[in-house]
């Protein structure tokens, strides 16, 4: 199953390591360090130039990436609850 994070983003639903919420995270010093350690390794993907609401982590083939998505961390858990927002047929 494959979530849609925001604009034409969807990422695999098992590769998934966690949904996070920015304005509630950030305030820890090991979250800045870990996205600007992203920023920094190129490993950070922008889903819009919108307001970022959250961040989500996903690891494949032992490769980390971090997606900044404008979709609220409670949006991006109930698309994952009712089938992840993207239609999976032929896929």
């Amino acid at each position: 199953m494959y979530l849609h994070i925001g604009n034409n983003h969807t990422v695999d639903t098992k590769d998934i390591v966690g949904i996070f919420d920015i304005e509630n995270t950030t305030v820890e010093q090991c979250t800045k360090k870990l996205l600007e350690r992203a920023e920094k390794e190129h490993i950070c993907v922008y889903t819009s130039y919108e307001m970022p609401k959250s961040f989500i982590i996903t690891c494949k083939n032992g490769r980390e990436k971090v997606y900044i998505s404008q979709l609220a961390a409670y949006t991006l858990k109930k698309r994952l609850s009712s089938g992840g927002g993207l239609c999976t047929d032929g896929l």
